[in-house]
């Protein structure tokens, strides 16, 4: 009986996940088990290094020996059908985090990419307008100068890792080859059941099993990293969103008291939270209010300018907010909350509001010295808003 040989096929990836001033992780699936071949170095001398990850599905490499403030290229291989050789590499570039003395950064932020088929009362497809909508979004942001993407949370609809290759990975493919991957986790991380205690093992399954963020003790539900003159700190708020296995928020939490020492230890860098339940939106969900009356006068105590929120299905930003008051120091608080999921209206309008509009959208920040420059447009290239913070 013949054996019939087969080539292995790319099922998701490569795409980039935490990067630090010297390494980085690179992640890929194959449909059959193959080993991985990596080459990569300073772009554009892509083959100064060369690691070899064993024959698996879910592959994980770490790559050594980077330099800070550095453009890298790499080229992926696998099997070919023969198994005696390898295919046409896979290749990509990515930037290192930069040092303190780099006063400059680029990045993209999108969220809430999951959302289910759309179908009639009879159950018959309807045109997928979320689909159409990440497709066009992750076309634009590959036209964008940024060093990494930030997703405020719920990469999928369900949660689960079935669904991700369709409403993440696939769509923004591209983006993610070149764009090392930061997530705030949502409730949908955490599964539909997620206010049930026998949901305990459903983010381990479906998301930690995956995804490699920054270290600290509590990742990935919160972590931070810096990089040239700002620190990002990612929250998990997602217990006051049902979700029972996330980590507490009240004063004492081991979360919060978290906090307050990564922001203090910030000293003048440009503090910059990403939460996914939202301190203030006037959007259909509102603001969750265990969030506010635990962080809000955190993040204003401690210098924080900006907080990246999912939570709503629209596009909000506030006045710079402090102690309930516009504020020309206050915090700025930017609701991005859809890339596919149906966008919803404003219904719980609040003066703290300076913009709201309901349709899917991306954000492109830059930060030059004590200037950060925020661009957020909608997912068919219109800009639906600008503005300018200082440090």
């Amino acid at each position: 009986m013949a054996i019939v040989s087969q080539a292995a096929q790319l099922t998701r990836g490569p795409y980039l996940e935490d990067p630090t001033q010297t390494t980085l992780v690179l992640r890929w699936q194959t449909d059959v088990p193959s080993p991985g071949w990596l080459e990569y170095g300073p772009a554009p001398h892509c083959n100064q290094i060369m690691t070899i990850t064993p024959q698996a599905y879910n592959h994980k490499a770490i790559l050594y020996g980077l330099v800070p403030n550095q453009d890298f290229c790499y080229r992926l291989y696998i099997h070919n059908q023969a198994q005696d050789g390898v295919q046409e590499p896979v290749e990509g570039t990515f930037r290192t985090l930069f040092s303190p003395e780099r006063k400059i950064v680029n990045f993209l932020v999108v969220g809430a990419t999951g959302e289910p088929l759309a179908v009639d009362e009879e159950g018959n497809p309807l045109p997928d307008e979320a689909a159409q909508a990440r497709e066009n979004l992750a076309t634009l942001m590959q036209t964008e100068k940024s060093d990494f993407l930030i997703h405020t949370g719920n990469l999928t609809h369900s949660g689960l890792n079935d669904e991700a290759n369709q409403e993440f990975f696939a769509p923004f493919e591209q983006v993610l080859r070149h764009n090392p991957l930061f997530v705030a986790l949502g409730p949908n991380e955490y599964g539909p059941a997620r206010a049930d205690r026998a949901s305990k093992s459903f983010l381990a399954t479906n998301y930690t099993r995956y995804h490699t963020m920054t270290w600290s003790n509590a990742t990935p539900k919160y972590y931070s990293f810096d990089t040239a003159n700002a620190r990002f700190i990612f929250l998990d708020a997602n217990i006051a969103q049902g979700a029972v296995w996330g980590p507490e928020i009240n004063e004492n939490s081991a979360q919060t008291k978290w906090l307050k020492t990564t922001l203090s230890g910030a000293s003048e860098k440009w503090k910059i939270v990403v939460v996914n339940a939202p301190a203030y939106s006037s959007g259909v969900n509102g603001p969750n209010q265990e969030v506010f009356a635990n962080w809000v006068k955190i993040f204003e105590d401690y210098g924080v300018r900006l907080v990246l929120q999912g939570g709503d299905a629209n596009y909000e930003r506030t006045f710079p907010m402090f102690r309930g008051e516009n504020k020309p120091r206050g915090v700025t608080y930017l609701t991005l909350g859809t890339a596919a999921a149906k966008p919803t209206k404003r219904e719980h309008p609040d003066p703290s509001t300076a913009r709201f509009v309901s349709t899917r959208h991306y954000a492109s920040v830059r930060i030059v010295d004590r200037k950060l420059s925020v661009k957020v447009y909608s997912d068919r290239g219109k800009q639906l808003d600008s503005f300018d913070l200082y440090l």
